[in-house]
């Protein structure tokens, strides 16, 4: 049994077969269609999506820190900006030195106007341009900074006319890109199990967790958390590409032995987020640059590498299925996006990570009063 199969058995009509609900960085999964994502705006500059990236704003800090400098002393001292946690700028600008803090609303406001014009951009594309809410992710969401300069730049954004909604990411972001994962299946491999295995694989890190379903509680999974995880801080290392699969697939299997002292029954799948655009078969086309070892090359097929080192998960043949990292993290998201149809996501991070989506159904739809109000 394939870890990806596809259905390419035309119907009787002679129509274009139905795409597969299992196949690795699919457009079409269970309740929601991707219409888009890893999108590389670029302008004279490079990429537009740097402009509002983790580095970005550090990048401005520095620039901050340097004028002030030059007239007196930097307020946040000699510690490197990249070496400053965001407890540490949240704690400063919350109780810190009132010059230091407001240099930090100088750096949120000027991140905050290059985020709503790289928002612009984005809208501007074809298959954003009904977006009524955008959903923001990424480390720099975990702050109170992150927090606020999406509120500013939210506002920035509706000051100019645009109706979009931008919304904080719900769960923790780290939590998120596992949570996303129980949306890559259709319900019923999931029937009968309260919990699967999840892989968020980062340029930095790498996650590897047991998603709790808690399906009897919320039946659209919106109850669904973070047990059991691990965390490879793998950029430290620098492992080879066999190296970091070796590690994977051993993280995975103490999962299992975990799950199973915790008495809880794992449905026999893997989901995975993976930067990068993913082909059908599970290679990676482009943006797996910052990964360790060559992670693009065509031979190079993580699933079919983890299929093979965890055949089978309670007696079941393991089911793997990957897709793009931010479109897993923004699919943790769907349960509390039925009010609208078309939405999308952006991870502020090493990159802007981004994905766009339309809900297959979704309550307005379904809704017989709004239903009526449209016949009259």
């Amino acid at each position: 049994m394939p870890d990806n199969p596809v259905d390419k058995t035309p119907d009787n009509r002679g129509t274009a077969p139905s795409p597969s609900l299992l196949a690795h960085g699919a457009e079409q999964l269970s309740h929601i269609l991707v219409d888009a994502y890893n999108a590389d705006l670029r302008n004279a500059e490079g990429f537009v999506g740097d402009r509002a990236s983790k580095r970005a704003f550090q990048s401005k800090l520095d620039d901050w820190r340097e004028q002030l400098a030059k007239t007196g002393e930097d307020p946040l001292g000699d510690t490197p900006s990249e070496e400053l946690s965001k407890k540490q700028l949240d704690k400063i600008l919350t109780d810190g030195d009132p010059e230091a803090a407001g240099m930090l609303h100088s750096v949120i406001e000027e991140f905050a106007q290059e985020f709503a014009a790289v928002i612009r951009r984005f809208l501007r594309l074809k298959e954003w341009k009904k977006t009524e809410r955008i959903v923001i992710g990424g480390g720099l969401r975990q702050s109170r900074i992150g927090e606020l300069a999406i509120g500013r730049a939210g506002v920035i954004l509706k000051a100019a006319g645009c109706e979009v909604e931008l919304r904080p990411i719900r769960n923790e972001p780290d939590h998120a890109g596992l949570i996303g994962c129980v949306h890559l299946v259709p319900s019923w491999i999931l029937t009968g199990h309260d919990s699967l295995l999840a892989v968020d694989i980062g340029g930095s890190n790498l996650r590897a967790g047991i998603v709790e379903l808690h399906s009897k509680k919320k039946p659209d999974l919106a109850a669904a958390s973070v047990g059991r995880f691990e965390l490879w801080r793998h950029r430290d290392d620098e492992p080879s590409r066999a190296d970091a699969v070796e590690r994977l697939i051993a993280m995975l299997n103490d999962l299992i032995k975990r799950a199973a002292k915790d008495e809880l029954t794992l449905a026999p799948f893997i989901g995975i987020g993976c930067p990068g655009v993913i082909r059908p078969d599970g290679s990676i086309e482009r943006g797996g640059q910052n990964l360790p070892g060559n992670w693009e090359h065509k031979s190079f097929n993580l699933p079919h590498l983890l299929r093979a080192g965890i055949p089978r998960i309670a007696g079941h043949e393991t089911v793997v299925v990957m897709h793009n990292d931010a479109v897993v993290q923004g699919l943790s998201e769907l349960p509390f996006m039925q009010d609208i149809k078309h939405w999308g996501v952006l991870t502020i991070g090493t990159g802007l990570g981004n994905a766009h989506f339309t809900n297959r159904e979704s309550a307005a739809d379904s809704d017989p009063d709004k239903e009526k109000d449209k016949k009259s």
